[in-house]
């Protein structure tokens, strides 16, 4: 029960790596507070936890949304206490060449990326700081530290996410707050199921060419990331500080030869 009588915030809980997170959390002993846009989906999270006997609670937040995350913090510590954990989960992706990338593309997934990992996070420190006691982590991506093909956007957020990472890490270490950065390669989540699908015309070909990125010849899973991002929340990590903890199948660091 490496997370016993924690409060942890996990946004984009409702599907993917966010909700097999919230699961892992609260089987360790969290009470979880799932955030999601999507109600029926963080409905289902909250359900799946609480038929295991963990807890956990669903609220409705747009994490761009500085008025809707303030409500959501200030009702979450009111019911269930000072947030010990936040994870920010939350975020969309986009394909393309950087002069393929529209306008008001480049807007909502730097919105949504970048600015949902400001605005929670802004609105949980105050909190940390005071108590001198917290835990951020930030979802940044192995396509921070390498270049993919038609991957400009994502990738950018995700480098974003990665620098903040560090630069948190040094203006919150006086008040015993510790960031960090969860670095997955290409993981099978729902999104990237029905990305594939609508994508290529024979999505099967397209996932054993990503496989071929990986040394570990396989795509991860979810699974795979919540266990990573435990570590990260727990006392085990206690001495990792603005790190980024790499969970890719060897993609970034490794090469087929």
């Amino acid at each position: 029960m490496r997370l016993q009588d924690k409060v942890v915030l996990i946004t984009g809980a409702g599907s993917g790596i966010g909700q097999s997170t919230a699961q892992r959390f609260a089987s360790e002993g969290a009470t979880v507070l799932v955030v999601d846009i999507h109600e029926e989906h963080g409905r289902e999270t909250v359900a799946s936890i609480e038929a295991e006997g963990g807890k956990a609670a669903y609220f409705y937040g747009d994490v761009t949304s500085l008025d809707e995350m303030q409500q959501v913090v200030d009702k979450a510590q009111a019911e269930h206490g000072m947030i010990d954990v936040l994870f920010n989960n939350a975020g969309i992706s986009n394909v393309g060449r950087l002069d393929e990338v529209e306008p008001d593309a480049w807007d909502r997934v730097m919105n949504v990326n970048v600015k949902g990992t400001y605005v929670p996070s802004k609105c949980v420190l105050p909190s940390m700081m005071e108590r001198k006691q917290g835990c951020i982590i930030n979802m940044s991506s192995c396509a921070a530290e390498m270049g993919l093909q038609k991957r400009a956007l994502y990738a950018a957020t995700k480098g974003a996410i990665l620098s903040l990472t560090k630069a948190m890490q040094v203006d919150y270490a006086p008040y015993n707050i510790r960031v960090n950065a969860l670095l997955p390669g290409t993981i099978f989540t729902p999104f990237v199921e029905n990305y594939l699908k609508n994508s290529y015309d024979n999505p099967d070909e397209a996932i054993e060419n990503i496989k071929k990125r990986q040394l570990s010849g396989e795509l991860g899973r979810p699974e795979d990331v919540a266990k990573a991002a435990l570590f990260l929340a727990s006392d085990e990590s206690n001495f990792m500080m603005g790190s980024p903890l790499y969970v890719d199948g060897g993609v970034v660091f490794g090469k087929n030869a």
